[in-house]
Order: C-alpha cells, then sequence, then structure tokens
C-alpha cells in the first residue's frame, strides 16, 4: 500500500514523503495534469503548508494485476507518450490477427482480432506472438498443448474425432476440409466453427412396420433391414440433409413398389430374397450421394389376424391332402404286396401249405384247443376251391 509520512522538519519546510512498494505504481497528477509514474522508493514533495501534496491525486496500482486498468489510459496516452514509453507496453492485433500475450515465456492472455490492452512493462518481461486467421482458423500444432494447460475456454474451441470416423469442417455454413482422427483446435475469434462427424464402419438401417397393399389386394406389414458405408464422407454431408433418412426413404419406396406389385403367395414364396432390381435401384441412387449399400434383406412379413387364420386353415387342408395321399400309397402297396403273395401261393402248393400252418399257429396262441378236420390237401386248397 502507498503511504505518505512526514517529520517535524518536513513540516516545517512543507514537505510530504511518499513510499512505493516493489509490486507497485503509481500514477501522480498535480491540479489534475500527469505529472510522473512514481516507481518502488521514497518520493519527496515539497509546497509552502503542504500546497503541492493537497493538489496531488494518486492512483496506485498493484502490478500482481499486470494489465493497466484506468479511466485515465485514454489521457494518458494522448498527454504524456514519453510515460507510455517507459513504463507500459499496447499489444494490438489486426482485423485477421490473433494475439498470444506471453509472460515469462508462458501464456497469459489471448487477443481476439482488433484487440487491444495494455500492460505494466515491469510486470513483464512480455512477447507478443501474432497469428493470422485470415485463411485458417485452426491452431498451430506447437500450440495446441499450451492452450490445453492454459485453459482459454472462450477463445478456443476443440473437436475430437474418434477411429473410424471422419470430420468434415464447416466455417460460417461452408464446407473447408476433412479432418482425420485425433484433437482439433479452432479460434474463436467470432466466426462459426462446426465438425460434422461421420462414422465409416459399417452400419445396419431397420425399415420397419411398412404397411404395403399387395397385388390380390391384402394388407401385410412388412420390416427390412439395409447395410450401408459411407465411401465419400463429403458427398453423403453435402448433397442430402440427413444421408441415413434418404436411405431409409429410398428402401421404403423402392420397396413398397416392388413388394405391391405381387401376390401374396409370390412374396411368402421368396420372403427369403428381395427384389433384385428393386435393390440395385436403391444402390445406384445412393451411390450418388456417397454410400456403398450391401445387402437388403426382408426381415419379417406381418399378416393380419384374419388372414393368419385362412392362412392356416389352408395350410392345415393342405398337410391332410398330403397325408391322405400318403395313406393311399401305403394301402395300394399292401395290397399290391397281397396279391403277389396270392400269385406264388398259386403257383407252389407248398407255399400255399406253409401259410396255413402260420395261420394255424397263429390261431392257437389265442386258444386252449384246436381241431381242425382236413383232409391231406390241406385247409388253404378247399378255400381256394370254395372260391371257385
Amino acid at each position: 500500500m502507498t503511504m505518505t509520512r512526514y517529520t517535524m522538519l518536513d513540516a516545517m519546510l512543507g514537505r510530504r514523503r511518499l513510499t512505493v512498494k516493489e509490486n507497485q505504481r503509481v500514477i501522480a497528477l498535480h491540479k489534475g495534469r500527469f505529472m510522473d509514474i512514481l516507481g518502488p522508493g521514497e518520493h519527496l514533495f515539497s509546497g509552502y503548508d503542504g500546497h503541492l501534496m493537497t493538489d496531488m491525486e494518486l492512483e496506485t496500482h498493484d502490478l500482481t494485476r499486470p494489465e493497466l486498468v484506468t479511466s485515465l489510459e485514454a489521457a494518458l496516452f494522448r498527454e504524456r507518450t514519453d510515460l507510455v514509453e517507459a513504463h507500459l507496453i499496447e499489444v494490438r492485433t489486426g482485423p485477421d490477427e490473433v494475439g498470444v500475450v506471453l509472460r515469462d515465456g508462458r501464456i497469459y492472455a489471448i487477443l481476439k482480432p482488433d484487440g487491444r490492452s495494455v500492460f505494466w512493462k515491469d510486470a513483464g518481461p512480455w512477447e507478443v506472438e501474432r497469428i493470422d486467421v485470415s485463411a485458417d482458423l485452426a491452431l498451430p500444432a506447437g500450440l495446441q498443448r499450451r492452450f490445453e494447460r492454459f485453459g482459454a475456454t472462450d477463445r478456443i474451441t476443440r473437436f475430437n474425432v474418434e477411429q473410424e470416423q471422419v470430420g468434415l469442417l464447416f466455417v460460417d455454413g461452408a464446407f473447408l476440409r476433412m479432418l482425420a482422427p485425433g484433437a482439433h483446435m479452432f479460434w474463436n475469434v467470432g466466426r462459426r466453427v462446426m465438425v460434422k462427424l461421420i462414422e465409416t464402419r459399417r452400419q445396419s438401417l431397420d425399415v420397419t412396420g411398412q404397411e404395403i397393399l399387395t397385388k390380390d389386394r391384402v394388407s401385410i406389414r412388412v420390416n427390412l433391414a439395409a447395410e450401408y458405408r459411407v465411401v465419400d464422407p463429403v458427398k453423403a454431408a453435402t448433397m442430402v440433409k440427413d444421408f441415413a433418412d434418404a436411405l431409409y426413404r429410398e428402401v421404403q419406396y423402392a420397396f413398397r413398389k416392388s413388394l405391391g406389385a405381387k401376390t401374396l403367395d409370390e412374396i411368402l414364396e421368396q420372403k427369403i430374397s428381395v427384389d433384385a432390381e428393386a435393390a440395385e435401384r436403391v444402390r445406384t441412387a445412393m451411390k450418388e450421394i456417397g454410400l456403398e449399400v450391401g445387402e437388403i434383406a426382408l426381415k419379417d412379413v406381418v399378416l393380419p389376424g384374419e388372414m393368419r387364420e385362412i392362412l392356416n386353415t389352408v395350410v392345415l387342408a393342405e398337410k391332410e391332402a398330403q397325408a391322405n395321399v400318403i395313406r393311399r400309397r401305403e394301402e395300394t402297396a399292401a395290397t399290391r404286396s397281397l396279391l403277389n403273395t396270392a400269385k406264388v401261393m398259386e403257383e407252389n402248393p407248398i407255399m400255399l401249405r406253409l401259410k396255413e400252418l402260420e395261420a394255424l399257429e397263429t390261431i392257437a396262441e389265442k386258444v386252449d384247443s384246436l381241431v381242425v378236420h382236413n383232409g391231406p390237401k390241406g385247409l388253404m386248397t378247399e378255400i381256394a376251391k370254395l372260391s371257385d
């Protein structure tokens, strides 16, 4: 703190003493006019009955706040350029410049274009790095880490581009260039900086709940899926507002048209595949906006409740008919086998006798006693004669 003191001799001579510390500077005015800028030490002022001290104004500044902040600044620069040159440093930037103010080699302040600041020289040493931002707003690589430590969040804008991404840099709405993965910093100097991140990995898009009226006037709901990858990020970001939405609509329109031209039976028969012409039309349209479309699949076909019941009835009837065909085929085969056996027995009496014995054996297993009255030719021969 600036102090004034006086001795008895000073009082007799009308003098005053002023002590200024090492970390202080004092702007002294006499009768409203600049007198001096006082540095550290003791300063002696004389005047009859202390009138000089009475007519003086003293404004004390602490160098721990090295920027000059005073209402006297404009008058000081106008009236006393000698004091300004001796004690102050003025930093100005042009309309396309950013000023990086270094204090003892470290970033102290950043001045925007058309900026101005005044610092006490003795609070330095000071250096100023001027950077042209007319062509590029990107921070030089050497400054990025220094600014991260400085924490100038109001002067710079940071964007991170991850792996498998591409960053598209737009300045005031105009595309400037692509950014590789990593951290990127740009000057925040009144121009609008935006980075749009584009995924370059293969992605999947679901087109769900599409209501379609088939050729035979059956209302169905289908779900589709398409795989795609961005191969030209600039086209994908600039030719359409939302490339994923554009792909969604293209798949939707193409397959509503192709599926609507088929009957329900044709759609169900070809459920695992999609119309090749419609898929190729989608791929061609998306190639123009920088997308590479891979497989397009028809995931689900959802039928109304009544239609499901009808189809279940049809399927059941078809399965029953198939079962009847198989049953008749088996019966026919069994009858044919019996006919062949009969022909063999007719031509071979011994086989006929063996069949008779097999039949008697089967009957004997189910009764307690069995008496057979028959001639030597056998039971089956008599039966055959009866048949004749």
